[in-house]
């Protein structure tokens, strides 16, 4: 018995370093990043970006995974559907902390993730082209007021932050615009040069077009003025008690291990104000908001509660 005691407790001792040592190895191979919109918008640029500087504080490649569509809910339902190992996260975008309670989804965004790390958030604006009749946001809603249900408006995804906001600021004029959803701003972009839509609500991803003077900004949904657009005015310049930036983050399926949540973490908390990185936000004008493991849960509880109450307000439940 005495030996059978002793090869058990030996044996035990082996595993407990063997099982520390698993873990102080993570990662060990290429952790895939799932995000909710397709290449050639802010969001691909920022987090390709990101995933470089990830790759140099993980010491493992960083791979970027396009996946739109589902009103930008893909890689948060996707997480319901992976190991919780480490190895494969997904971007938590507004939409999939809102989407849930107008439809009936697979997730649950107050209960069904692991929350990692918050990033980022979008300089949103309402955009037409250069050739554009409309030189300022009044004479858009003078035209839609002249042409009710006429002005072509694009979105970067039907319910996604942009074309709810726009319809609250239409009803707020008492205005009838024609929405025209897009897959992300990869999509509406395009659309919006090439003079299929009238105008569009876009993200950040716009910034450099507008500089090259082929689209021009008639507002901006940040607190205060854009530093590469100072003569473009905020929403609440314009009368709206708004200030939308669509925030997002990444999490990982339920049950992941706090080892390797702290390790993740710290790796992405490094990544994101890698200089590179931060200069690609400021060249993209989107805010850097860190937000660590516990309060980014916090975050996400009170966001849900709020956009609850925002989906009950423009009665869009399902």
């Amino acid at each position: 018995m005495k030996r059978r005691t002793l090869l058990a407790a030996s044996a035990a001792g082996l595993a407990a370093p063997r099982l520390a040592d698993a873990q102080a190895a993570f990662p060990n191979r290429p952790i895939t990043l799932q995000i909710a919109f397709p290449a050639g918008g802010a969001t691909d640029v920022q987090m390709r970006s990101f995933a470089e500087a990830a790759t140099r504080a993980l010491g493992q490649q960083v791979i970027i995974e396009n996946r739109p569509g589902g009103g930008g809910t893909l890689p948060a339902a996707n997480m319901r559907n992976v190991r919780p190992d480490g190895y494969t996260l997904g971007q938590l975008a507004l939409p999939a902390i809102r989407l849930p309670y107008m439809q009936r989804m697979a997730f649950n965004p107050r209960t069904d993730f692991t929350p990692i790390i918050h990033l980022t958030g979008y300089l949103f604006a309402v955009c037409v082209r250069a050739e554009s009749p409309y030189q300022t946001w009044a004479d858009l809603v003078a035209d839609a007021r002249r042409r009710p249900g006429m002005v072509k408006m694009g979105n970067t995804g039907a319910n996604g932050t942009p074309h709810l906001t726009l319809v609250d600021i239409a009803a707020a004029e008492r205005i009838e615009l024609e929405h025209v959803p897009f897959r992300g701003e990869g999509d509406a972009v395009p659309a919006l040069i090439g003079g299929h839509i009238d105008a569009s609500g876009t993200g950040s991803g716009v910034v450099e077009l507008v500089e090259q003077g082929r689209l021009r900004a008639l507002n901006v949904w940040s607190r205060e003025r854009s530093w590469r657009w100072p003569n473009v005015p905020t929403l609440r310049e314009l009368g709206y008690d708004m200030v939308v930036t669509s925030p997002y983050g990444l999490v990982g399926p339920l049950g992941m291990e706090a080892d390797i949540v702290r390790r993740l973490h710290e790796g992405f908390r490094t990544a994101l104000h890698d200089p590179a990185h931060v200069a690609t936000l400021r060249r993209l004008d989107m805010p850097l908001e860190y937000l660590g493991p516990e309060d980014y849960a916090a975050f996400i509880q009170r966001t849900a509660t709020e956009e609850e109450a925002r989906v009950t307000r423009l009665g869009l439940r399902g």
